[in-house]
């Protein structure tokens, strides 16, 4: 018994020193999460402004709003160092980043922009965008809007930078505020199976994945669940004037002021789809309380014609490489933009057809051009028959990555392994002829969790786009949905052969006509993908044998694999404590 009491003993005092050490542990980071916020808030260079009189265009504006940043990056927010490329890209491009004041000043005054313009902001009020993103800022002499919810002020939620950081934050003259709204609640919500659930907080709704249906607070009257409104035209009206009151008490009370700028949660409805009683109510608040509303989402330029109620931004998802914002900005605005190469040296290796290419250690990033392909072409490759091919395809499941073997540019034939929407085809085509699919072959199921959807908060999402279980077998996963495949393609004569993973294999004849030519990359957008016509294919470790070789090796490989060890080992304690 007494040996029992001792053991109990010790186990109990073991517990309770890993208690104490996981406490000092979660303490100390949260200590040094503070210390380098205070500082980064508060130790900063002092904004250098523009001069303003050398600003001579009247072409208009590109907005960008971010939705969140982390230091790795996740489904929902950019990595520090794809947000750093993004903007040293956009800075060596030339664009200058406007104030407020600025966009005031150019549709209520005349006066000019530079003549590449930038508004920037990063919405939602998280304490990691202001973290991440301040030392870029002062990098590139950048300034931003930080936007927030009212209802998230003064209520010591850490997850959310506070009135009195954003205070400080505004004198280094890098920051501006802006507001989101008061809240982020969700009406009329019903679930998969038809069930009217009403009105939920973000906080009891974060698993949308068997959501079937819902709007947000300011979009809609509230209905019943035959979808009748519960409330006549006057209690909506009160109800929505009450939002923005208590939206403007708390800025007004936390701040001392009232943001000029809004970003409506949704984007895109109003004066579009929403109920057109709702639209004149939120339109009266707005107009009364700020200076001016991106009202929209999608589109990144602001012509002259504008109205500064109606204006247009775009959120760059966390998984655009930066040349997918920059065709997206050029086909926006018209603008001509340079491309990133990456490494120069193995850029050399390849053609580029169309699109861009950006070759980052052993990753090749594909940026196809809006609605249409990017290609690559293998230099040396002109005359090749027989092929040895080898990669790992990471680029999303939604969208086409594909490879050419036996492609004859002249003639127009090609032999084509493409990874779709997690479906692997082998198509050919003959001189002259029209392309034939010579098989299709489903691949397993992936398994991506509710977690891993990044739905955008300025949207509002059905079934399809919201349920794993339900989606169509056209829509089966989110287009933010990455998986990596590992490929071999192997054509010997008129035999092909095509493995993925070491797991699935096709096999097929291909036509004789179709004899030699070159090697090549492509990608696509797939078209489930509506709100965006741009696709990032990604090609790791292209390898083909007796001819190219993208692969780390020898002490590259070996260093590279601390690197990322050590980056998983950070983000495992940022997120665990």
């Amino acid at each position: 018994m007494g040996n029992k009491n001792r053991a109990h003993t010790l186990d109990t005092r073991k517990k309770d020193r890993r208690k104490a050490i996981k406490t000092v542990i979660q303490l100390t980071v949260l200590l040094v999460v503070g210390y380098i916020l205070f500082h980064a808030l508060v130790d900063v260079k002092k904004y250098k402004e523009p001069e303003r009189t050398e600003w001579a265009s009247d072409k208009g504006f590109v907005a960008l709003s971010y939705f969140g940043v982390s230091r790795s990056g996740t489904p929902k927010l950019i990595s520090k160092r794809e947000l750093n490329k993004h903007l040293k890209a956009l800075k060596d491009q030339g664009f200058v980043a406007i104030s407020q004041q600025d966009v005031l000043d150019y549709y209520q005054e005349g006066k000019k922009l530079p003549d590449k313009a930038l508004f920037l902001s990063f919405e939602d009020g998280r304490n990691d965008s202001a973290l991440f993103s301040q030392p870029l800022l002062e990098k590139y002499n950048f300034k931003a809007t930080f936007l927030s919810y009212a209802n998230k002020m003064g209520n010591g939620d850490r997850k959310f930078l506070q009135p009195k950081d954003m205070k400080k934050m505004t004198k280094n003259g890098y920051w501006e505020l802006g507001s989101n709204g008061y809240r982020l609640t969700y009406i009329n919500v019903f679930d998969s199976e038809g069930n009217f659930i009403g009105m939920k907080d973000e906080n009891e709704l974060r698993n949308k994945m068997k959501i079937d249906y819902y709007n947000h607070y300011l979009m809609d009257f509230l209905r019943d669940g035959d979808m009748i409104p519960t409330e006549t035209r006057s209690e909506m009206e009160a109800r929505i004037s009450e939002d923005y009151r208590l939206m403007e008490e708390i800025y007004t009370d936390q701040l001392g002021f009232v943001p000029n700028v809004y970003m409506i949660m949704h984007a895109n409805a109003l004066g579009a789809g929403m109920n057109r009683l709702v639209t004149e109510a939120n339109n009266t608040e707005i107009q009364r309380i700020f200076k001016m509303h991106f009202n929209r989402d999608g589109i990144s330029f602001n012509g002259k014609d504008e109205d500064l109620f109606d204006l247009t931004r775009v959120q760059p998802a966390p998984y655009w490489y930066t040349n997918h914002l920059l065709m997206k900005i050029a086909k926006d605005t018209g603008q001509e933009m340079k491309f990133l190469t990456g490494d120069a040296k193995r850029a050399k290796n390849w053609t580029l057809v169309n699109g861009a290419a950006e070759f980052i250690d052993n990753r090749i990033a594909l940026t196809s051009q809006p609605a249409a392909p990017g290609t690559l072409l293998l230099n040396g490759s002109e005359n090749y028959q027989d092929v040895e091919f080898e990669a790992t395809l990471a680029g999303n499941v939604v969208g086409r990555q594909s490879i050419y073997v036996r492609y004859d540019r002249e003639r127009n034939s090609f032999v084509r392994i493409s990874l779709d929407n997690n479906q692997v085809t082998i198509e050919q085509k003959r001189a002259g002829q029209e392309i034939e699919k010579l098989v299709q072959l489903d691949l397993d199921e992936i398994d991506w969790k509710e977690t891993d959807l990044a739905l955008n908060k300025a949207t509002v999402y059905s079934k399809v786009q919201t349920s794993k279980i339900d989606l169509t077998e056209e829509t089966r996963y989110p287009v933010n949905i990455a998986q990596k495949r590992k490929v071999f393609v192997t054509l010997h004569g008129n035999d092909l052969h095509v493995a993925v993973d070491d797991v699935q294999t096709l096999d097929s004849a291909i036509d004789g006509e179709i004899s030699s030519g070159s090697v090549a990359l492509e990608s696509e957008y797939n078209v489930q993908n509506e709100r965006d016509d741009i696709y990032d294919g990604v090609f790791d470790d292209v390898q083909i044998k007796g001819l190219y070789s993208n692969r780390f090796s020898g002490l590259d490989k070996w260093f590279k694999e601390i690197e990322r060890s050590m980056d998983a080992t950070l983000d495992w304690v940022i997120e665990t404590f």
